[in-house]
């Protein structure tokens, strides 16, 4: 159970992803990139001040592989950048479908590393999972995929794979030390700042706004990616692709619990299908922690 510590900081991350739901509601009427602009300078924050903790110098930024600022950037900037033009440009229950393929993605890509072999527990609990984030997405709502918002939907796909992506070679990069997401960080931070300025127009949040950005910035949108690195270095990335359905799962029911939303029948169902596919893709590791329980 070598993963175990990887494992768990996904599930962590994950945890930390179920709360985006809550603070983008309360971030109000902040613009796209100027939400993300508050919300990755924060995140840049966190990684300088643990840079102070593992007493390391700023300058040690600047060594960390081209390479790597160009994927993290990818990833992190991208992602985000393509994920807000799908749902200008498509409607937002398709193109939120579309993009929750990334963690199938994962699983999928995922099979291409070395020493990773795709069983088939990974791809039946991945499509149990899909199946009931498919049901999240969809609530009660209708499902039409128009081909005038073709656009948009490319550009849902596009979010897709490189979140998938990024993260899949983020498994690779081993040698690239957690700390450098906070490169990633400044320069996401800064990219949609200029965003910003390019395609919204100026605004001043709210005090209730900015702490709601702020919020983001500690946990979904910024201090999550710095866990999730670490995750996926050090954990097994099938079972973390799986786990990550349970972000829109408990993002929902977070929001049902504060009264944003409320419970249905399809809530329910995608409930039992999502932890049923956690179940299932993380069969090995059930197997070796009822071995340990009853050994011990």
């Amino acid at each position: 159970m070598d993963n175990t510590k990887g494992n768990i900081l996904g599930l962590i991350t994950i945890l930390l992803w179920s709360s985006l739901a809550l603070f983008t509601v309360y971030s109000g009427k902040i613009p796209a990139f100027l939400l993300l602009t508050i919300s990755f300078s924060v995140a840049s924050i966190i990684g300088l001040l643990m840079l102070k903790k593992q007493k390391r110098a700023i300058s040690e930024l600047f060594k960390v592989p081209l390479k790597a600022y160009f994927i993290g950037v990818i990833g992190l900037f991208g992602y985000h950048f393509f994920y807000f033009l799908a749902i200008k440009n498509a409607p937002a229950v398709e193109a939120n479908l579309i993009n929750y393929l990334w963690p199938l993605l994962i699983v999928v890509f995922s099979a291409f590393l070395p020493n990773e072999k795709l069983k088939w527990f990974h791809i039946v609990g991945t499509i149990l999972a899909l199946s009931g984030a498919f049901l999240l997405v969809l609530k009660d709502g209708s499902l039409e995929f128009d081909s005038k918002y073709t656009l948009g939907y490319s550009f849902a796909l596009i979010a897709a794979l490189l979140w998938s992506s990024y993260s899949v070679i983020s498994k690779t990069l081993t040698h690239v030390p957690t700390f450098a997401v906070t490169g990633f960080c400044l320069l996401t931070a800064l990219f949609s700042f200029i965003s910003h300025l390019i395609f919204e127009q100026v605004y001043l949040p709210s005090f209730v706004e900015i702490i709601s950005a702020i919020m983001l910035g500690l946990g979904p949108v910024g201090g999550a990616f710095y866990l999730w690195d670490f995750a996926l270095k050090n954990g097994d990335i099938k079972i973390l692709g799986s786990l990550a359905y349970l972000a829109p799962l408990l993002s929902t029911l977070i929001l049902v619990a504060v009264g944003i939303s409320s419970m249905t029948t399809t809530i329910a169902l995608a409930c039992i299908l999502i932890v049923l596919g956690s179940i299932v893709s993380s069969k090995q590791y059930l197997k070796l922690i009822t071995n340990y329980i009853f050994k011990s």
